[in-house]
């Protein structure tokens, strides 16, 4: 096998994250494999200028767009908080258009995606990007099948990750398929990451947020939930409890929030029992009654229709403290 080039575009306000954990997952798997096969990381972009990432760190890039002769096994494009507003540089967007024909993997992490979706390199192809990005970048790009909840996606030789840390599981699954899983382990073990995720980024996205409005309905309903997770609660329960009928206030709590009254509290619920899971050794039928599932096995089934994990699962993941 011959040496790997890795290409990674920055710019300014590029994510800092985004760069450096995939770059760190090559160079540690350089450690475990044969010197003929390792990995070479090259940093472009539209000049050497120094720029700053989105947490002002200065970056230089090795090679400037103009630079770039011959083609990479690897390329990706680093993302940052201004590209699903703002878009990417002029520059940027036209260098991109040759990505298929430099590279036989490309890619994206974070919102990068966005950067190949102004290229129109995204159309016809299934994607994921940051969970908070996901309907903005389906929106742009219509002709793009996004995924929201996935960690990473491969839809033949395009590549996208999901937010910032993902693009260490992007990278981790690339180094996975050349090198074997034994080698992706130990990367892993070495960074002290999760080798590979069970579940999406459902898992990390705070589902709760405080109302705008203390006194709304949904306000008033989120405070009345809280307080009583682990009682009954149901469409007709809600709506007396604000003096509604259950007909306007699913009507009033949907356009407030954008969820249905039932979707809240199961979020709640599913909340709740996460922390409990992070922080307690309490046994599984525990955190269920608490958190108003019922029983050990009805948690289950919701958490891994939700999340993709069972909830035994997601505490061997996330337990704090270990």
């Amino acid at each position: 096998m011959a040496v790997q080039k890795v290409a990674i575009v920055i710019h300014e306000g590029v994510q800092a994250l985004d760069v450096a954990g995939p770059i760190d997952v090559f160079a540690e798997a350089n450690t475990y494999v044969p010197v003929g096969d390792r990995y070479e990381t090259v940093l472009i972009a539209a000049d050497r200028k120094p720029l700053r990432a989105s947490n002002r760190m200065q970056m230089l890039a090795d090679m400037s767009f103009e630079d770039v002769s011959g083609g990479f096994d690897i390329l990706l494009v680093a993302g940052g908080p201004h590209l699903p507003d703002a878009g990417p540089d002029a520059r940027l967007t036209d260098w991109l258009r040759s990505a298929p024909e430099r590279a036989e993997v490309y890619g994206s992490i974070c919102t990068g995606a966005f950067a190949l979706g102004c290229a129109g390199l995204l159309d016809g192809h299934t994607v994921t990007t940051h969970w908070q990005n996901a309907q903005a970048l389906a929106e742009h790009f219509p002709a793009a099948k996004v995924e929201p909840d996935r960690i990473y996606v491969r839809d033949g030789r395009l590549v996208t990750s999901a937010g910032v840390t993902a693009g260490i599981d992007l990278a981790l699954a690339l180094v996975a398929q050349r090198h074997g899983v034994g080698v992706a382990l130990t990367v892993a073990k070495r960074l002290v990451v999760v080798a590979q995720r069970q579940g999406g980024q459902s898992q990390f996205s705070p589902y709760l947020t405080v109302p705008a409005d203390p006194a709304s309905v949904s306000a008033r309903i989120r405070d009345h939930v809280m307080a009583n997770l682990g009682k009954r609660h149901t469409l007709q329960s809600l709506a007396d409890k604000v003096g509604m009928s259950s007909r306007n206030l699913a009507r009033h709590f949907v356009q407030e929030t954008g969820i249905t009254p039932h979707d809240f509290v199961q979020g709640a619920r599913i909340d709740a029992a996460r922390m409990l899971l992070e922080a307690t050794d309490s046994p599984l039928k525990a955190v269920a009654h608490d958190c108003g599932f019922g029983t050990a096995d009805r948690m289950r089934i919701v958490f891994s229709e939700n999340l993709g994990v069972s909830p035994a699962q997601y505490r061997a993941s996330f337990r704090r403290g270990q």
